[in-house]
């Protein structure tokens, strides 16, 4: 196993976990909601998820 294999930061661990896509809004790559396309992170879209049209159900 190199080095690169074995470290979890930067390019590599991109590349690893297959996680291309970011936040639209902040950049994040963790927690991505990225279903109907909207590609923010949950904690984006609990902030906007309203004025888009979201509705919260019990």
């Amino acid at each position: 196993m190199s080095e690169t294999e074995s470290t979890p930061t930067g390019e590599h661990a991109t590349r690893r976990t297959g996680q291309e896509n970011e936040c639209r809004r902040c950049g994040r790559k963790q927690g991505l909601v990225g279903k109907y396309d909207i590609n923010l992170c949950r904690q984006c879209f609990r902030e906007v998820a309203r004025s888009m049209g979201f509705k919260k159900y019990r």
